[in-house]
């Protein structure tokens, strides 16, 4: 069997490796970056960090800090035209998942004809040609988008998050330093943590997982499951944000690599039409999600749970399998995840749209990657099963 392989040409990982983001744009000969971002980075000063290795090499940098945290069509042509209209050789991403996925988009729409619309990338169409190259510098141990070949767009036309995918929303190189995790609220650190365990377990149980994703995923789920409660406790510990670090990079490239499966399918409609931060929404969704599939993949799903050290080797699958499900829950429960009930939604209008979000997880092409592959019913059910959690 062929397997196709994908990752950027240059990851530079550990504390303080963002004070070379300047050297590794000069090793690819670059000099006049356009640096995308959020409105709080550049409001809470942290931008600086990334413009000061930049300014010390020289560079003629520009920022476009007008992401919004669930990305949108009308904020990445935005963005284009900024690009277009400008000066640049690169892109930088800087900060969580939005800004990157931005940066992405950005690029894949600045290479397409005059008047191109997102929509026009989703799957399964294959975005393959970027405008400008990109380098990403993660500022969350979650989303993995430094590392993987997709990007995710809310249409705002139809409040459908688009999955897009493609070598043009491939990173060049990524800069992976922990030391800006060190400053995150709680919840953002649960929620990105558990979105990156999402990633290495979907990507593990993939009907599209490979030799190579597995070694990834099995990595990661090694670093990240021991680390997710010490970083939620203690979120000065060099040590526990050096792994979760270097965990999310792995997942990213597990399933840049294998594809994500039904909890990703499913959370992108969550988000859209109730603007449930992405992380969050896999939180609320993983132990029901989980539950459907077990018994679809059950060894694979066993030795999930013994990379995680929440089963032993002498564990029968059956039983590490059903450890894994308990951890998943109590994970939840001490990173205070809420349902989607608790978290405010009304459930009227949770119900109203069960159609329309399961017909939207199913065009993503997610669900047909899980182990069990659901209809429209099934996917209705588990949205319901999870909304009191």
């Amino acid at each position: 069997m062929i397997h196709s392989l994908v990752a950027p040409r240059q990851i530079l990982v550990g504390g303080g490796s963002l004070a070379r983001l300047g050297e590794v744009l000069r090793q690819f000969g670059f000099s006049r970056p356009l640096v995308v971002t959020d409105p709080w980075m550049v409001s809470s000063g942290t931008i600086g960090k990334c413009l000061a290795p930049l300014n010390a090499a020289g560079m003629a940098v520009a920022v476009f800090s007008d992401t919004v945290p669930d990305p949108t069509d009308a904020v990445v042509e935005a963005g284009a035209r900024v690009l277009r209209d400008g000066d640049f050789d690169v892109l930088v991403g800087f900060g969580g998942g939005s800004p990157m996925d931005t940066a992405k988009a950005m690029a894949i729409l600045a290479a397409a004809p005059e008047g191109a619309k997102m929509r026009a990338f989703k799957v399964p169409a294959q975005a393959d040609r970027a405008a400008l190259p990109l380098v990403c510098v993660p500022t969350t141990a979650g989303t993995g988008s430094e590392a993987t070949r997709f990007t995710v767009i809310t249409d705002t036309e139809t409040d459908e998050k688009m999955l897009i995918a493609g070598l043009g929303a491939l990173p060049l190189a990524a800069v992976v330093d922990y030391e800006l995790t060190f400053s995150l609220p709680p919840r953002i650190t649960a929620d990105t943590g558990i979105d990156s365990l999402t990633h290495a377990l979907e990507a593990f149980v993939s009907r599209r997982a490979n030799p190579a994703s597995d070694l990834y995923a099995r990595e990661a789920m090694r670093l990240i499951a021991p680390r997710l409660r010490q970083v939620w406790r203690a979120p000065d510990d060099a040590a526990a944000r050096a792994d979760m670090m270097l965990g999310a990079t792995l997942a990213g490239l597990a399933f840049s690599n294998a594809s994500v499966a039904l909890v990703h399918g499913m959370s992108r409609p969550i988000g859209a039409h109730f603007h449930v931060p992405h992380g969050l929404s896999n939180a609320m969704l993983l132990p029901a999600v989980t539950g459907y599939s077990l018994n679809a993949a059950l060894p694979r799903y066993a030795e999930a749970a013994r990379c995680m050290g929440v089963a032993g080797a002498g564990d029968a699958d059956q039983l590490a399998a059903a450890k894994l499900l308990e951890e998943l829950r109590a994970l939840n429960h001490e990173l205070e995840v809420p349902s989607p009930a608790a978290w405010g939604i009304e459930e009227a209008r949770w119900n109203a749209l069960l159609p329309t979000m399961a017909q939207q997880a199913i065009a993503s092409g997610s669900p047909a990657n899980n182990p069990r592959i659901p209809e429209a019913e099934a996917i209705m059910a588990l949205y319901q099963e999870a909304f009191r959690g």
